[in-house]
This record gives C-alpha cells, structure tokens and sequence, in this order.
C-alpha cells in the first residue's frame, strides 16, 4: 500500500479513481422501456436522461456520518457527498478529492490543503471550517456514527481551519493512515445539525437529493454546480426489489439500466456482469454466551460449515479463512479457511456438553435478507450443519434496519446466544478498518474481544511499512487460532445486470460505492 504521507498530488482536473471513460466496458444500444413492471410495483418510468437503477433493499440511511455501511453508502459516497480523500481500489492509492494535498507534519500532526472553487449543494462555499465540522460531527458526537467506530475506534481527533482552504488535524496518538481514514468522513456544510441524524444530506457531489419517497424510489438530480467533470446522466432513480429474479428481469426487460447483488441462477444471462468484491461473509458469534462461551463450541461451528458446498450451490465465491481479502495490508496468506469436518465438529459437541456446557440451548442465526444472493438459502445450509453436529439452531431473517440493531452496540438485551449473519467490505486497504470495529473489546460490531487481541492489533495500528503487515497479519493468526470468535464463509464475488445502452466497469468498490459518474451513456462513445 502506498504511503498516504507520500502520495503525489494530481491534476485538479477531475479523474474519478483513475478509470476514464476508455477502460469502460460498452454493451451495445439502447432498448425501449417497457410499460409493464415485472415488479409487481411502480415501474421505474424514466426518461433517457435518467439512470434507472434497482437495489437489494431501500438504504436505511443517507445519513453521511453512515455511509460506511453498504447500503448508505453505495448511494452516497461520491455521488451525493464526498471526502477530502479517496482511495484508487484497483491501485490501493489515496488519491486527491476534496483536498489536492497532504502533509505529515509530526507524528500527531498533519496539514490539508482544500480544493478551491467548491460548492455544496446548497450553494454555500466548501471551506476548511465545514471540513473541521465534518471531522469533529463524525468521530466527536452523540450521534453514534457508523463511521467513528469503524474507521476511527478510540481515536481522538481535532481538526481545525487554519483559514479557508488550509486545514490542520491532530490525533492524540501517532497515526500514519490519518489522510486514508478521512477519506471515510462525508464533508457536510456546518448547517447540518450536529446532535442529530439527517435523513436527506447536502453535500458536494455530483448528484444531489431531488425526491426521497419512503417506501417507493429515491430520485438524485445531477447538480449543476459541481467542481469536477459533468456527469452523463441528468438523474438517477434508485428503486428496491427484494428477489433477485425481479432485479435482473428488470434489466432484461428494459425497466432498469443496473441491478445489483444478484446470484447466476437470477436469469441476467448476457446483461450479466460478474466481478471481483472485497466483501467477506461470515457468521459473528456471540461469545459471551453459553454455549458460545466455549471455544470447543465455536471451533466445531467452524467445521460444520461447509464452505465449498456455499460457494458451488449457494453464492458466488471462494472460501475464506479471515475477514480482509488479499490486496488489504494485513491480510495472512497463512490463514486458510476451516475444512468441512463434520465428524470433528460433532466430537467436540459431544465433549464439550460432557463437561457441562449447555450445547442444548438453542442458538438463533440473525440473518439479514438481501445481504447477498440467496441469504435465506446459505442460513439454511449453516443450520443444518450445525444441527447435525448436535447444536440446536433456528434462523430469524430481519430486513436491514431491524438487523442493523443486532449489528451495532449496544445490542438488543435478553436475546440468548446468537450467530449473525453479516458481511464485511475492508474498502480502505488497511487491516486497522477490521481488527478495532469488528474484534476489539469495544468495537462498535464487535461481539467480544480478547486483552491479548487488543494488545495486537494496537501494536499493529502504530505501525508502519512491512511491521504494520506482518503485525496485523500475526493478529489474524491469533484470532483464527486462540479467539475463534468468528466463522468466516467466503469472499464474495458480485454479480450485476447492466442495460445495452449503459458502459460501466465495476470493481472491488462497487458494492459499497457505486458511483454514478462512472456510468457512460453508449451512444455518447468513449470521448
């Protein structure tokens, strides 16, 4: 991974992520929308101008301060709201977006320079004062933000204007990835409210809110005051359709230019398009309670699942070990994921009950429906597994916001022991973005943590260089070996639908950011 302290800066002229217009992949013309919704809803209904996109699940949130979540954020990162800082996913470079440069001043201390000239969509200045309200509203508030616990865990940060276009920021501890963890602070004008979620942001982005109507679409319109390069859609119409089968059929049928999160037996065929995600699925164990509580336990989990029978029958994919996929500093080449070992994961049942344990107290699976193809399927396979390795298990499927409450602290009281489904995008390239959320002792989605886990991955975060990888790498290893809090599935693969009429190259972000700019009408060419 690049040095974020090094990075050279760029051309102010805007180049999203490095991908122009000619890396695109074109896929013929376009077809005439039909009046007749597949859906069994409102169609889409949108004229030529507007991109017509159709979704898993309606986001929970636009809240900017949440966009780290899936769901938020694939619709607000870089089209409603931006950072100072972006990473290139197909480079691991931090390159410029709100700020054109970065310097390191101490070890505490770092220095912004802003891009001039920027508005938001209220038509107020982006200056370093919004900068600095952003910063402190997102990692300094009551609002519990998403992005404080999981970009930021315990760190202190302050950010201050220097005047409008220079920005300083200090931690309490050394931090050499500060500039790659701004770039997960959504920049807001200091009108949001501080104390409270927003449910329609402003920002600077090249798409702002036009109509939100709960329940049904959400509709962005291109802002005619963006900084950068003007993008080819005038809008875009974002609906929700739960079935995969609905979301390609949509696309086929020409009710919607993109469909996302769908699995190869949905029926894309040819406007199917299938890439590489950084999403890592996994089962998060409740390890503070019996029978859970009990490593024997959690390591027979491990076996019962049977990971190659997933990713072959399931979901698209391959078998993990660990939650970081390679290419993310961290990430142990070592850790392989468990084998399918049903014998074992019963005899360990077995032992553990005949010390005690109370392995016939019922576990609950908390899936969450439309987190990736087939969700209620894969749960079913997990439990059936586990019910013949001499656990009891039922599943409860929730939609995202009842899930959302298991998810994040503090969680839901009385519930007995559990296993979550979930699923984790590491989009900043660094380890640090896993190991203090989702394994600390405190994280904002961590289950239970360990002194000796914390220890590590502290160690590791004040790192630099190869001691940074080889510390975060020993800290998977001990957590795959010693803590077994977790039983991790299978990096995913992500398929989409794409229309004739629309070019569009998805890479390892566009599950979490799928950004609009990117997305080239056909019959423009390549230019």
């Amino acid at each position: 991974m690049t040095d974020p302290g090094s990075v050279r800066t760029r051309s102010t002229t805007r180049i999203r992520r490095g991908r122009t217009a000619g890396a695109l992949a074109s896929v013929g013309v376009l077809l005439a929308v039909s009046g007749c919704s597949v859906a069994g809803g409102d169609p889409i209904g949108e004229g030529p101008g507007t991109l017509r996109v159709v979704l898993p699940e309606e986001p929970p949130t636009l809240e900017p301060c949440d966009a780290s979540l899936t769901a938020t954020g694939r619709v607000t990162r870089a089209n409603i709201t931006e950072a100072l800082t972006e990473r290139d996913p197909s480079t691991g470079r931090l390159e410029q977006a709100l700020a054109t440069k970065w310097t390191r001043n101490s070890p505490t201390s770092w220095t912004f320079t802003l891009r001039e000239g920027v508005k938001f969509h209220d038509d107020s200045p982006f200056t370093a004062e919004a900068a600095a309200f952003s910063i402190k509203r997102a990692t300094d508030s009551d609002i519990d933000c998403n992005v404080d616990g999981y970009i930021f865990t315990d760190s202190k940060v302050t950010a201050k204007a220097v005047d409008d276009t220079t920005l300083e920021v200090t931690t309490a501890e050394p931090d050499p990835i500060l500039p790659l963890r701004l770039s997960f602070v959504e920049i807001v004008p200091t009108t949001t409210d501080p104390d409270s979620r927003v449910r329609e942001p402003v920002g600077t982005g090249p798409y702002r809110i036009d109509e939100w109507s709960q329940g049904r679409f959400l509709r962005l319109k291109r802002f005619s005051g963006y900084w950068g390069e003007t993008p080819d859609y005038a809008a875009a119409k974002y609906v929700w359709r739960a079935e995969g089968s609905v979301r390609a059929a949509m696309v086929t049928n020409n009710e919607a230019d993109v469909a996302i999160g769908l699995a190869p037996e949905d029926g894309a065929g040819d406007r199917a398009v299938e890439f590489t995600t950084n999403e890592v699925s996994y089962l998060r164990m409740d390890a503070t309670k019996a029978p859970l509580d009990d490593v024997r336990i959690r390591r027979a989990i491990n076996y019962a699942v049977d990971r190659e029978g997933l990713v072959t029958a399931v979901f698209s994919g391959r078998p993990s070990g660990q939650l970081v996929s390679k290419g993310v500093t961290g990430y142990n080449p070592r850790v392989k994921p468990w084998p399918y070992d049903p014998k074992r994961a019963k005899r360990l049942v077995a032992e553990a009950r005949a010390d005690g344990v109370p392995a016939d107290t019922t576990i609950t699976i908390i899936g969450r429906t439309g987190i990736y193809p087939k969700a209620a399927e894969a749960m079913e396979v997990v439990q059936d597994g586990l019910l013949k390795a001499g656990l009891k298990v039922k599943i409860k499927m929730l939609d995202v916001n009842a899930w959302l409450e298991y998810l994040l602290r503090p969680f839901p009281k009385g519930i007995g022991p559990t296993l979550l489904q979930a699923q984790h995008g590491n989009q900043a390239g660094d380890a640090a973005f896993t190991m203090g959320q989702i394994y600390g002792s405190k994280g904002a989605q961590s289950s239970y943590g360990t002194p000796e886990l914390d220890a590590l991955t502290k160690q590791a975060q004040l790192a630099s260089g190869d001691k940074r990888q080889k510390a975060f790498a020993d800290a998977f290893a001990h957590q795959n070996d010693e803590v077994v809090r977790d039983a991790v599935m299978a990096n995913m693969t992500g398929i989409l639908a794409l229309s004739s009429h629309v070019r569009y190259r998805p890479d390892s972000a566009t599950n979490d950011e799928m950004r609009l700019s990117d997305m080239r009408r056909a019959d423009r060419g390549r230019s």
